[in-house]
């Protein structure tokens, strides 16, 4: 393994700055003002060959912000458009994230570095391009969140703050993300050179992508049909995890879409407490359109929006039929999530039922969805779950499908609880745990960020010293509100 090296010495050529300068504008950050370290996420910066120590790096905190830059970075914005809550934007771009290197990681996969919150660029359609310190930290925390629960997503490197000024709903200070990726291309960045008819470009891009990240698709008949199967297959498959650990985006509009199937843009997010399938995280979100039970078929809408895209490449008829294999892919793996939550072997069709009958006992009651689910790791009888529920005699009933139902594959309890673990996190990032991680760093005081990191990127573990993490949200956890802002 090469010996680590400083955030100074980055591999700098990156393979997206090789694309043609239609695909992005070269654009410096914008200098913050007396920077300071807020998070370092060593484990990351191990796996990308940095030095884990963050002493050992000269100026981290200039570097973090883009004051300073890697000798010979040439950094750049890229350009897309999309969807947004259902409606065309022409173009968008990276309007406050800039791409400043990238590094092979030590499995050697490429990892792009960019800098969220670095200042304006030419697709910050008059705003000023930066993120603020509540916001850096909550894309920060929930990426490795995702990351510790097995969920396919960009990841964060650090967090450096600074005390400008920056206006939102009220006034706050500046902060700048390390966000890290194999690529941030997204559905949109098709969807622009589509609108723009520039079809050469938009069969550059596809094949950049192919070259890079679907080379199995390059021997297909078709390898952009191949291409569009692929992201529909990863997209299907995100989703239902999302639904599994009851994630909400917030925004998924076709813009925040990765064509990786990666959970990219951390904004209005949000964990289900108690279970209502129809949840809208995003308090921008006045239609719900967003909400968690809309998630898998907007996931669709966003697909039709880069199949659409992708026509001038591949006959009509062939999207058409890859858009109908969605439904069944989503299924399929969304069946096997709650195969494994339920602690089955099997799935037969009839356990949607029985998972469809909890769903409505959870609906009634608001049961906590993430205490529940490990609760019922240790399922025996429904004494210890019963009183989670206001029909307890309902819910009993149904504790007795469900244990007639583990009969019938004669699992070792035990065997059945280890693997049911695996599968039901302790601890997930509620919105009351990040706004105290929050509180607790605009006082000055890091601390919390480190601490609630190292149990989110283990949250399986049962760790005594994180039982708090785990605890039903207190009464003013209601009252927290995110928005497009956020």
């Amino acid at each position: 393994m090469p010996h680590p090296h400083s955030i100074a010495h980055l591999p700098l050529q990156t393979r997206f700055g090789t694309l043609p300068d239609r695909f992005f504008s070269n654009v410096p950050p914008t200098p913050l003002a007396a920077p300071h370290l807020v998070a370092w996420n060593s484990e990351l910066a191990a796996e990308l060959g940095l030095m884990a120590d963050a002493s050992r790096h000269q100026h981290l905190a200039d570097y973090l912000v883009g004051n300073l830059l890697p000798a010979g970075s040439k950094p750049i914005a890229s350009v897309y458009c999309g969807h947004q809550f259902g409606v065309y934007v022409p173009q968008l771009g990276d309007g406050r994230a800039i791409l400043i290197a990238e590094t092979p990681d030590v499995h050697g996969a490429v990892q792009e570095i960019q800098l969220k919150g670095a200042g304006p660029t030419p697709y910050s359609r008059r705003a000023d391009g930066r993120a603020v310190l509540r916001s850096s930290i909550r894309e920060y925390l929930c990426s490795e969140a995702m990351h510790g629960l097995g969920i396919p997503t960009t990841r964060a490197l650090g967090i450096a703050g600074s005390p400008q000024p920056v206006w939102r709903e009220t006034m706050e200070t500046a902060a700048v993300v390390t966000r890290v990726a194999p690529t941030f291309v997204r559905f949109g960045s098709f969807e622009y050179f589509f609108y723009q008819g520039e079809h050469e470009l938009l069969k550059t891009v596809a094949d950049w992508v192919i070259e890079h990240f679907y080379p199995a698709c390059r021997d297909a008949a078709n390898p952009y049909q191949a291409l569009l199967e692929s992201v529909i297959a990863r997209t299907a498959q995100l989703i239902a995890q999302w639904q599994a650990v009851g994630f909400c985006h917030g925004v998924m509009n076709s813009d925040n879409m990765s064509i990786l199937g990666l959970t990219l843009d951390y904004g209005p997010f949000g964990f289900l407490d108690g279970f209502d399938a129809g949840h809208i995280c995003n308090h921008s979100d006045d239609t719900g359109r967003y909400a968690y039970n809309q998630q898998p078929q907007i996931g669709l809408f966003n697909l039709q929006c880069l199949a659409q895209a992708l026509l001038p490449l591949l006959e009509r008829d062939a999207a058409i039929a890859a858009l109908h294999g969605y439904q069944s892919i989503f299924e399929q793996a969304f069946s096997e999530q709650i195969r494994r939550k339920m602690g089955l072997i099997t799935w037969q069709e009839a356990d949607w039922t029985l998972f469809t009958e909890l769903l409505e006992l959870m609906q009634a009651a608001r049961t906590d969805w993430t205490r529940f689910w490990r609760a019922l790791c240790d399922f025996d009888t429904s004494d210890h779950l019963r009183d989670d529920f206001l029909d307890r005699d309902a819910f009993d009933r149904w504790a007795d499908l469900y244990h007639a139902r583990l009969a019938q594959e004669n699992r070792p309890p035990e065997e059945r609880g280890v693997a049911m673990k695996a599968a039901n996190p302790k601890y997930i990032l509620r919105n009351h745990l990040a706004e105290n991680a929050i509180r607790a760093a605009q006082a000055g005081d890091f601390s919390e960020i480190e601490r609630l990191q190292r149990c989110l990127m283990r949250p399986f573990d049962d760790a005594p010293e994180f039982d708090a993490y785990a605890a039903l949200p207190p009464s003013w956890a209601s009252e927290l509100s995110v928005s497009c802002s956020s």
